[in-house]
């Protein structure tokens, strides 16, 4: 609030969120050049991001389907915030001598909000007076944000009211001369991509989802409970982040299966399920015999799209690093799938 760009965001109605009055600066001080004091810093910042909204369509089609949907309402949400914003940035004429609409293009504000979403920090502020109420959580911290992730280590990170610094203690030990790295959370490969445009080989958070409709894909069509079955799962939590992961089939998916599977005559039984009680052995084989098809399928699927982006990677030299970003994805992805079916083919093979 107290640069130049200060009393537009105070008088403006409604009050600009704090994110779109970072995002202003950002492409404020970009468009200044060498007269920004905050060149160097600038300087340093990406170019450009591989976060989804700034993958190409056709690249975007080869995610995996629930990070395929979530690209496509990030997307929307970053045109609409540049939509909701073009009359700011037009009441900013006065302090350009180039047009506002050349300056803060959709490119610009693209950009800016890549660097803000992707580098920003968690601090937790008080509402200042020329901001709407929208949470003030995030801001960038030059020379911070150049520590790279690893989900291998563990550090403590947070704002010191008392030094006035943000401050980050390693728990990890490094060695001299090593590069020291943060961790951003423990996010999987897809949360990864999605939020920061990258993906960590060997996350041991990594994970494949399972959608509904895969959940029920080879469920007979024919039990009439099915949608019984379903609502329960619903009303419980049962339906959302069902994974494979480095260890197999997660607890949540089998469980959903092993309701899902339940026999006519054992319905009743429902509870148990989800209190992690075995109904039978016929129930534990059928479950562990769908969460193997469902794997099945998916590294069919992951070998078909592997397939494609070598096929595109070969005809379009433009996109190769977009696809190699996905390449990346499915790969660690099909490692998870193969771990996971040979974990399943064990716990198959105590039931025959």
């Amino acid at each position: 609030m107290r640069s130049y760009l200060g009393a537009y965001v105070a008088k403006w109605q409604p009050h600009p969120s704090p994110l779109l009055a970072l995002c202003t600066f950002l492409v404020a001080e970009k468009h200044a050049g060498t007269r920004s004091p905050w060149k160097p810093y600038l300087e340093i910042l990406p170019k450009a991001y591989t976060c989804p909204v700034c993958l190409e369509p056709e690249v975007v089609n080869l995610l995996p389907k629930p990070l395929k949907a979530r690209a496509r309402e990030q997307r929307t949400h970053v045109q609409e915030f540049f939509t909701s914003s073009r009359d700011f940035f037009s009441s900013l004429q006065p302090l350009f001598s180039e047009a506002v609409e050349n300056i803060f293009s959709y490119r610009a504000l693209l950009w800016a909000w890549c660097t803000v979403n992707t580098r920003a920090v968690y601090m937790k502020l008080r509402r200042r007076q020329g901001f709407s109420a929208e949470p003030d959580t995030c801001a960038l911290a030059p020379y911070l944000d150049l520590l790279n992730h690893s989900p291998d280590v563990q550090v403590k990170a947070a704002f010191n009211e008392e030094t006035r610094c943000y401050e980050i203690r390693t728990v990890s030990s490094c060695r001299q001369h090593e590069e020291v790295f943060i961790c951003y959370g423990p996010h999987d490969n897809q949360r990864l991509l999605l939020e920061y445009g990258f993906v960590s080989p060997r996350n041991p958070h990594a994970c494949v989802y399972v959608s509904e409709d895969m959940l029920v894909k080879y469920l007979p069509s024919t039990d009439k409970q099915m949608n019984k079955k379903i609502s329960i799962l619903k009303d419980h939590g049962f339906i959302e982040n069902l994974t494979f992961g480095w260890d197999g089939p997660s607890w949540r998916l089998l469980t959903a299966l092993k309701l899902l599977c339940l026999e006519a005559s054992e319905f009743t039984c429902w509870k148990k399920v989800l209190l992690g009680e075995i109904i039978s052995d016929t129930n534990e084989k059928t479950s562990l015999d769908i969460a193997q098809k469902i794997c099945h399928y998916f590294i069919e699927e992951t070998n078909a799209v592997l397939q494609k982006v070598s096929h595109i990677k070969d005809k379009d030299v433009a996109l190769v690093n977009q696809l190699t970003l996905v390449e990346t994805l499915r790969t660690e992805e099909l490692k998870i799938l193969q771990a996971s079916t040979e974990l399943l083919h064990n716990l198959q093979t105590a039931f025959t």
